[in-house]
């Protein structure tokens, strides 16, 4: 299933499947079907056509949202090997741990924010009437070292707009894994019918201004002292690049 995909389903018992499973993320069949109440034989149909149709899928004994991204990107740089590919559930706790130690001093307050609501939430991928999110990470020996985001509101006026954050264990920072999130980030965006990518970084966070404008983003307005860090403000310098 596309993330861009409207939502929608010929029964109400397909479209409550695909609630359940998609706001707990992943869930063994039955555990589904016992919350849900369903006899056996009905849950089991709904759930063969939701997997037909390629909006749910089947892995390692538990249902999950199916997403058509499954492509994993090897490489190499300076004697570091690295992979890039859609986030799994699995990928959670690492996901939650490494967006938490690369934002450090809380200088990156969207990526804090997208922690805590991954870590309350419990829940990686999102598709439903609110909102879409989804993420890349970059992993090197299945540990993840790095992310991109991707988060739009499911609004018409603002449906070819997305938000991204990304960032990167300061350990493997300067190996071009950034670079490369970031380009798999824009692709998929592109792909996808997105037409402009927004970013917000307090103006204290030099690196991630500079990162951003060396790969074409560029400074579309600057909210004075929308940040206050202790007894200090920040401006927010809202980025932006057209796809």
């Amino acid at each position: 299933m596309e993330l861009t995909e409207p939502l929608q389903f010929d029964h109400e018992d397909r479209r409550d499947i695909y609630e359940y499973i998609e706001s707990h993320g992943s869930v063994e069949p039955r555990a589904a079907r016992t919350s849900l109440q369903m006899d056996p034989r009905p849950f089991g149909h709904h759930v063969a056509i939701l997997k037909r149709d390629g909006v749910l899928a089947e892995i390692d004994g538990e249902l999950r949202i199916a997403y058509n991204d499954t492509v994993e990107e090897e490489f190499e740089a300076d004697d570091i090997e690295f992979t890039i590919r859609q986030a799994r559930q699995e990928d959670l706790t690492g996901l939650v741990g490494a967006i938490r130690a690369a934002i450090g001093g809380g200088e990156y307050v969207d990526a804090e924010t997208v922690a805590d609501v991954v870590d309350s939430e419990g829940v990686l991928l999102r598709h439903n009437e609110l909102e879409s999110r989804i993420f890349f990470v970059a992993c090197i020996d299945d540990d993840v070292v790095g992310w991109v985001h991707l988060k739009h509101p499911e609004v018409e006026k603002l449906s070819h707009t997305a938000e991204l954050t990304l960032g990167v264990l300061d350990r493997y920072r300067g190996h071009g894994i950034g670079s490369q999130l970031l380009a798999r980030g824009t692709e998929w965006a592109a792909s996808n019918g997105y037409e402009k990518l927004y970013n917000s970084v307090p103006s204290t966070n030099e690196d991630a201004i500079e990162f951003l404008e060396g790969h074409g983003w560029d400074t579309e307005a600057v909210r004075e002292d929308h940040y206050k860090f202790g007894d200090e403000y920040a401006d927010e310098v809202m980025m932006e690049i057209d796809l």
